[in-house]
């Protein structure tokens, strides 16, 4: 899922936010409440990857990055990267099999194996924040 919003020259504010994401975006400010006040301080940076990734919000804590969430219409998505000892933690983390089997069977490169997650609602949320803590601690 590319980011909705492409414009190069607009770096997304909470109102452009607001307007792609609808309902949704209280759920991504939930969330990114929640990681900071968990593993804060955390730094969000806008990046924009080009004319088809547009603006990404890449999550970092220190100089590592945790993950990236991507606005899309009515929703937005988090994209992570794990390495070998993350992706154990995974498996033996209760989430559901879907998750493991993706991470899993994910094509490994030198950075780790990579995740994304469509974020509709707070039960995937709830993913995402296991998933940071996973991130985090491994």
């Amino acid at each position: 899922m590319p980011s909705i919003l492409t414009d190069k020259s607009l770096v997304p504010d909470d109102r452009a936010l607001g307007a792609a994401l609808g309902a949704s975006f209280r759920i991504w400010t939930e969330l990114r409440s929640a990681i900071d006040s968990a593993y804060g301080p955390v730094t969000p940076e806008w990046k924009h990857y080009g004319a088809k990734s547009g603006w990404v919000l890449k999550v970092l804590r220190g100089k590592r990055n945790l993950f990236f969430m991507i606005p899309g219409k009515g929703q937005f998505a988090a994209s992570f990267v794990f390495g070998d000892r993350a992706v154990d933690a995974i498996e033996e983390s209760g989430l559901p099999q879907s998750i493991v089997t993706a991470v899993k069977g994910a094509r490994r490169y030198a950075e780790g194996r990579g995740l994304r997650l469509e974020v509709r609602n707070r039960a995937v949320a709830s993913r995402v924040l296991k998933l940071v803590d996973i991130k985090v601690h491994n």
